[in-house]
């Protein structure tokens, strides 16, 4: 009864106007209440900074600094061996496995358009057909920065405006389509053993999207989906090495990771298992 009052209240609540003030705030400099504010977060999510390249919560300046900290150089390691595909982000597996020709599935009894997730555009999603896919969750406590699974030319981004579900599993398990309706950036990929989508998911509060070629590609919130090409040459071109950051959450989120057929085999991660950057992801069979 509880569950289905949640999930009731955030089809009714003002959830862009919510994120968007939460972002205001998560952005503000407020000296000892910005730090106030990131030492009761540790605590309550049990965060390690331990692993932080700035482990004192004083040294940030707004709690979105705090949020999308760095990383120790050695806290992560990205598995070395070049037929290894590496996990790109801290969190735990939401689902994965294959796609069913334009069907992903989100939760028992639902399944969502992998052509709605890419921004309606077919062009993008032939590629993809009958493929795998990997959904991540990032929980609070998590290193908030995506990193790249394997060397990659980017080739296109979209811009999806939608709405701001919480991604939890709860509301995966509840709201239907749920990846291919919130907000979200693909990005997609030529790499050497063919092409790679990844999709940062847009949730409640989360107060930005960022990659690191574009800077911040939401907010402002737009009403049209924005399509943007990307050349293999000069200086407009974005190649990105197995490791390399590729974006950040500000508050967190999901991401959704598209591969084409026979290209990869995931490693043994089952629905809820944990995920740690830079652990053996998939290997590559082509």
């Amino acid at each position: 009864m509880f569950d289905s009052l949640k999930i009731a209240l955030q089809y009714i609540t003002p959830k862009h106007l919510i994120s968007r003030l939460v972002g205001k705030l998560a952005a503000a400099e407020a000296g000892g209440l910005t730090t106030a504010l990131i030492k009761l977060f540790v605590k309550q999510y049990n965060v390690n900074m331990s692993e932080a390249e700035r482990e004192n919560p004083a040294d940030y300046s707004s709690f979105n600094e705090f949020f999308t900290r760095a990383l120790k150089s050695d806290a992560r390691i990205i598995c070395p061996n070049a037929q290894d595909v590496a996990m790109p982000v801290d969190g735990a597996v939401s689902q994965l496995g294959d796609i069913r020709h334009d069907n992903i599935f989100q939760a028992k009894g639902h399944d969502y358009s992998l052509t709605t997730l890419l921004g309606g555009k077919p062009e993008l999603a032939t590629a993809f057909k009958n493929g795998k896919f990997a959904t991540v969750y990032l929980s609070p406590k998590d290193y908030h920065r995506i990193h790249m699974p394997i060397d990659g030319q980017l080739t296109d981004m979209v811009y999806v405006p939608g709405d701001l579900f919480s991604v939890s599993p709860l509301t995966a398990e509840r709201v239907p389509g749920l990846f291919a309706r919130n907000e979200r950036v693909v990005a997609i990929f030529s790499t050497p053993k063919g092409k790679m989508a990844m999709v940062l998911v847009g949730a409640t509060i989360v107060a930005s999207i960022e990659t690191v070629w574009a800077g911040t590609v939401s907010p402002p919130v737009g009403k049209n989906v924005v399509h943007w090409q990307y050349p293999s040459e000069g200086e407009e071109s974005v190649f990105l090495k197995k490791g390399d950051e590729l974006g950040r959450f500000k508050l967190g989120s999901t991401i959704v990771a598209c591969f084409e057929p026979n290209m990869v085999e995931f490693a043994d991660y089952n629905a809820g298992d944990e995920t740690r950057l830079g652990d053996v992801f998939a290997t590559l069979t082509k």
